[in-house]
């Protein structure tokens, strides 16, 4: 009889920091699958032909800025946006330009831009800066340490041209079946994250979330960095995960951390990256984007402290 109780109230407190936290953030997260299906289905084409002609232009080190700002734009997965790298590097794509392409594409996407406007306007704002400076990092790193080598950074043998699927031809058709194949790859995953930020609200004291993530900076920002390997499967369901974390004492730092090492460590990503760079570089990979995490979070919380 008492378990029963338990149960059932347990039961109400999990269903009620549930209910609260859908509906704070559903909206940002179906509005983010209407905009990234549109961009998806009537621009994604219009964005590879900017990168196209970026080729054509005399940039310099300068071209990795709007090859980040293209690849932050870009609506594929990782697995899509390399066969379109690919087809770029086989018509002369420089690899720098490349690598700040794939390097944002990795971090950020035009849904997910969307999702993270219900972690607020600060957090929201960082995402988008240290999204794009890392990208550019990457470039120039790929420019500056392994241009005049010779040899190329990436190996894109065995990729052709990623498969359209958005063939039919009724336009409003060929929209709503993009919003649908975004729900079912995304919608259990961010309920999933809801489930476990509820989890967190109702069984992990605030004072052990602000230990491990708020009081000392630098170790919190490593635990963030870290416990985003395992947990980060799907952009959409780690927002309502930040959302509670933040609530409970996260540090914007070590949220900015997450945010970074998260994507750059997704296994999907880390799969397809290590074709196409090969042992030696799959690990200079590793650890540049490690260490831009760390030291991104702790700049971010020394600047949040000022």
């Amino acid at each position: 009889m008492i378990q029963t109780e338990i149960i059932q109230r347990e039961s109400v407190y999990l269903w009620y920091y549930f209910s609260v936290q859908f509906e704070q953030i559903f909206r940002y997260y179906i509005f983010g699958i209407i905009i990234g299906s549109v961009i998806s289905v009537f621009g994604k084409q219009k964005i590879y032909q900017m990168f196209s002609v970026l080729k054509k232009k005399r940039l310099g080190v300068l071209g990795v800025v709007p090859a980040c700002v293209i690849g932050i734009a870009s609506p594929l997965c990782m697995y899509g946006t390399i066969p379109i790298a690919a087809s770029f590097s086989e018509k002369g794509m420089r690899d720098d330009w490349l690598a700040a392409f794939m390097m944002a594409s990795i971090l950020l996407n035009p849904q997910l831009i969307i999702y993270s406007v219900a972690l607020g306007p600060t957090v929201f704002g960082i995402r988008i800066v240290s999204c794009f400076i890392c990208g550019i990092a990457a470039g120039l790193c790929v420019r500056f340490f392994y241009a005049n080598r010779g040899k190329g950074f990436f190996n894109f043998s065995g990729f052709g041209e990623p498969t359209n699927r958005d063939t039919d031809p009724n336009l409003l058709k060929r929209l709503l079946k993009n919003i649908w194949r975004n729900i079912k790859a995304t919608g259990l995953y961010f309920l999933i994250g809801i489930a476990i930020s509820a989890a967190f609200r109702r069984y992990v004291p605030e004072s052990l979330m602000i230990s491990l993530f708020g009081n000392s900076r630098a170790f919190g920002t490593l635990m963030a960095a870290t416990i985003s390997v395992p947990l980060y499967v799907c952009g959409g369901g780690t927002i309502p995960m930040l959302q509670g974390w933040l609530a409970s004492g996260m540090s914007v730092g070590s949220a900015a951390a997450f945010m970074i090492a998260g994507p750059a460590a997704k296994i999907t990503n880390l799969g397809a990256v290590k074709i196409v760079l090969g042992a030696k570089h799959f690990a200079f990979y590793i650890l540049f984007f490690t260490a831009f995490a760390l030291s991104s979070g702790i700049m971010i919380d020394a600047w949040m402290r000022l």
